[in-house]
């Protein structure tokens, strides 16, 4: 795999542990452990292995540090001397020269986030005992004397053990090349995922997943100076490496795209002197934030990700003819691994060099910045907030809480306040991640444009709006000026503080509805039992205090003994407020015996799971549920609704997917039977276009074509195809060509994924607590007409074309269709009802601002439903 090298036969082979060799098979996660675990005891001076974390379905990840005994005895001084060199503000640059002298240059390399991107693993196992067994081999020695290489062999142990274990099920006789072979058509869920179903690349913004938690708290203490992140794509492709494509974020600086082009320069060079074609540049952009060869530029690292050409087998016949093996890929990627590491030893003082000067630019870029400072006031939205600070801090962020009340800018804020000064070494990240608007180069844009224009496919590759206060409906405003108040810092695993106020009432307890803490005391309450009422308006309580709609009332005349135990015991586990009441004497609005507070039901919810359902979409929706909410669902095979008795079940969620072809009108009229017995349908995304499929049924609203300005075209609609002869045109330009050629019923342009705003009506009872103004995604092309009031309500819509893009960029004549479309429309129908979301709510479970809305979508939905009891 590295020519000419002579292996030490006392470090542990592949074959002497696993009983094959390196490519021949593909490795699952016990023989990555085991095979990890023999090297470490062969050589326990030169490797080290850690936890950093346990797999929902309890794997243990870790990661190898290898290097030269004298580096791996001094690992701990190497993560306290790299600390140092991350904070100016504790380093002048006279101690970072010397720290820069004592240095060895670091770099990780992350294998496997996808789990059946499967030969990252096995380059991963080859690439340690090619570094422990050959410490002489002239590479070698130059890496192990300059630098350490960390190696987190397999990211995603729980969708690797799924690849794995389906895969070797399918195999019989002999393996198969063919792409139409059971062994390269894997059954749903794909292995790709953790076990949530999380794209975890896409997770390291919200930090949601273990798995992502652990490396970022790693790479943290660590701060590796050079940062890969292997990969597989499409079997008849090459293999890809940096320099990535455009375009680039434009906080990230020069001298990081330079140094990983410098990497990127030496893999070609190893990769033309074995022959390995590959390809740099034209796909797989720098620009989102949130992956795993993204984030860590943001501490002031180089990444990339490594991209080759997958067998997703041991055999796969490419489109040329050529039979790529699984040997094949674990070879490039092993070569591309040992190159990296190569490129970071020769330019070590370099890069520590310029990792010390992103933090010193860092801080100034914060300096000079107007908005320097973000104020979270900690008011309106205070789980909400709290969530936001708390991430920030576990992205290594400088968070502080004001000890008292002060003034910056002229306003007035409470002690409690939360604010981050965007001059600090993490002040890039806070300024991309809570920016409204980062925009991409403007002649990507133009180039985009024109593409769109000739009706090419557009290069954005992924979401383009990704401001975290938006996405988690926070408060942020802004000041020039440094805070001067008496302040702590804020730590990631700090816990919202909940108390009940009053706790010796006689009547009972109100809390306010309106945000996660208050629906995680509703999910709380329901579990234990609890009798509670939710009012579908604010209210005043005898005069003095107001409380907005959706608000829980817990009676205690309606419950136990023990309320108040069970009630002082779920405040202080969620955060939520309670305040205790003496009177029920309501002065404004509802009272707690009228019709419009309703009393709340525990709903047994169901969600359609396995094909056709996205897999991205049910893991993302059932993660928010069970483990943002606290509330569980049951995942029912979506064949099975075709004709599955629901009475069981309350609500029934559709995440995202094509259902015609497995559901169809008899799934649909057994569906929709449940649903006027009192059942509560939801859809997601794609399944909203489902249900208002004209031959389903269930939704009175209909897609929307593109809208064309031009009104000749409109009223041209006889199809030529009708008839074989048409009357004969003039074309006197070429605009007349490109104006005959178009599809008069072609669908809207496809977004990539934006930040949309929305307006919420404030008088219905499925917005009760919801701000008026939210975020949300906007994804894809389906636009919707509004739901007739003889029909429904449309519950929440998008706003107007000047408003409706929060962040990112949107087509204009998107801005233009979407503008006053719906986003959340209530269908009653019999004795329950239909709720559709025209986009998901819970992508990628960092829309945190949507989840008050959720809640009411399953629990006060249910609550309105009128079954038969």
């Amino acid at each position: 795999m590295w020519p000419g090298t002579q292996y030490n036969t006392a470090i542990p082979t592949f074959e002497g542990v696993l009983g094959y060799d390196v490519g021949e098979r593909i490795s699952n996660y016990n023989d990555m452990l085991r095979y990890f675990e023999a090297l470490e005891r062969a050589e326990p001076t030169k490797i080290k292995l850690f936890e950093y974390g346990r797999t929902w379905e309890g794997r243990k990840l870790i990661y190898a540090a290898i290097g030269n005994s004298k580096n791996i005895a001094a690992l701990d001084d190497f993560s306290a001397k790299m600390q140092q060199l991350s904070d100016p503000r504790k380093t002048d640059n006279k101690k970072a020269k010397n720290l820069i002298a004592q240095l060895p240059a670091s770099v990780w390399l992350g294998y496997g986030v996808h789990g059946n991107e499967i030969s990252s693993t096995d380059a991963a196992m080859m690439m340690a005992y090619h570094l422990l067994a050959a410490p002489n081999e002239a590479t070698n020695k130059k890496i192990l004397n300059n630098t350490i290489v960390f190696i987190d062999p397999l990211q995603n142990p729980d969708g690797r053990t799924r690849f794995t274990s389906r895969y070797y099920a399918t195999v019989g006789m002999q393996h198969s090349d063919d792409r139409l072979s059971a062994e390269h058509n894997e059954p749903w869920p794909s292995g790709r995922s953790n076990h949530y179903l999380f794209d975890m690349n896409r997770d390291w913004l919200a930090i949601t997943q273990p798995e992502t938690a652990g490396r970022i708290k790693a790479m943290n203490h660590y701060r590796p100076l050079v940062v890969i992140d292997l990969h597989e794509m499409g079997g008849d492709q090459s293999y890809y490496f940096s320099p990535a494509a455009q375009p680039f974020n434009p906080h990230m600086t020069k001298t990081q795209i330079d140094n990983i082009s410098i990497v990127g320069r030496n893999n070609g060079k190893h990769f033309d002197r074995l022959g390995f074609d590959f390809f740099t540049r034209e796909i797989f952009d720098a620009f989102y934030p949130g992956y795993g060869d993204s984030w860590p530029t943001f501490y002031g690292a180089s990444a990339s990700t490594y991209e080759v050409s997958s067998s997703r087998g041991e055999l796969f016949k490419k489109d040329t003819g050529e039979v790529l093996t699984y040997f094949n890929t674990v070879h490039r990627h092993f070569v591309a691994s040992v190159s990296t590491a190569e490129a970071v030893a020769e330019n070590h003082e370099k890069l520590l060099n310029d990792y010390y000067d992103y933090q010193v630019s860092a801080i100034a870029a914060g300096k000079d910045k107007k908005d320097r400072i973000y104020i979270m006031p900690n008011q309106r939205n205070k789980a909400g907030t709290h969530r936001l600070a708390t991430l920030m801090a576990e992205h290594d962020v400088d968070v502080f809480r004001a000890k008292a009340a002060f003034t910056s800018c002229g306003q007035k804020y409470q002690a409690g306040t939360y604010f981050i000064d965007s001059a600090q070494p993490k002040g890039r990240f806070v300024t991309t991640t809570f920016s409204k608007q980062v925009d991409m180069d403007s002649q990507f844009i133009e180039e985009q444009e024109r593409r769109r224009s000739r009706k090419l496919n557009d290069e954005i590759y992924d979401t383009t709006g990704w401001s975290l206060p938006l996405m988690f409906d926070v408060d942020v405003e802004h000041c020039s000026k440094p805070i001067k108040v008496a302040a702590e810092s804020v730590s990631a695993d700090e816990p919202l503080i909940g108390h009940v106020t009053n706790i010796d009432a006689s009547v009972g307890y109100v809390v306010a509805w309106g945000d996660m803490a208050a629906g995680r005391f509703l999910t709380a309450a329901l579990l234990e039992g609890i009798s509670v009422k939710s009012a579908d308006k604010a209210f005043v309580l005898d005069g003095k205090h107001k409380f907005p709609a959706g608000s829980l009332i817990i009676e205690k005349r309606a419950n136990s003994d023990d309320l108040t135990t069970k009630v002082e015991k779920i405040a202080a586990q969620t955060g939520a407020h309670a305040l205790g009441v003496n009177t029920s004497w309501v002065t404004e609005g509802p009272s707690f015996g009228s019709n419009n507070t309703a009393q709340m039901v525990a709903p047994k919810i169901a969600m359609a799971w396995d094909a056709p359902v996205s897999s991205l979409s049910a893991g993302n929706s059932r993660f928010v549920i069970e483990r943002q909410l606290n509330y569980p669902v049951t995942a029912i095979r979506t064949p099975m609704l075709k004709s599955a008795d629901l009475s069981n079940y309350q609500v029934l969620i559709l995440p995202s997917g094509n259902y015609m072809g497995t559901l169809g009108k008899a799934g649909a009229d057994n569906i929709k039977q449940w649903v006027t017995r009192g059942g509560v349908l939801v859809t997601f995304g794609n399944a909203t276009k489902f249900a208002a499929d004209h031959t389903i049924g269930l939704l009175d609203v209909q897609r929307e074509r593109a809208y064309k300005e031009d009104s000749d075209k409109k009223q041209a609609t006889k199809d030529a195809k009708e008839e074989s002869e048409v009357d004969g045109q003039l074309f006197t330009s070429k605009a007349n060509l490109v104006n005959a050629s178009e599809n008069l019923k072609e669908k809207p342009d496809f977004v990539a994924g934006v930040l949309a705003n929305i307006e919420v009506d404030q008088e219905h009872w499925l917005t009760a607590g919801v701000h008026k103004n939210l975020t949300a995604i906007a994804y894809g092309n389906d636009i919707y007409t509004p739901i007739k009031l003889a029909s429904g309500k449309n519950v929440a819509w998008f706003a107007g074309p000047d408003k409706v893009l929060a962040s990112g960029y949107l087509w204009e004549e998107n801005k233009k269709q979407l503008a006053y479309k719906p986003y959340l429309i209530h269908q009653p129908t019999g004795k329950g009802m239909v709720i559709s979301f025209t986009q998901e709510p819970t992508t990628r479970a960092y829309l945190e601002g949507l989840n008050v809305m959720l809640l009411n979508t399953l629990f006060r939905s249910a609550a309105h439903a009128s079954p038969l009891r």
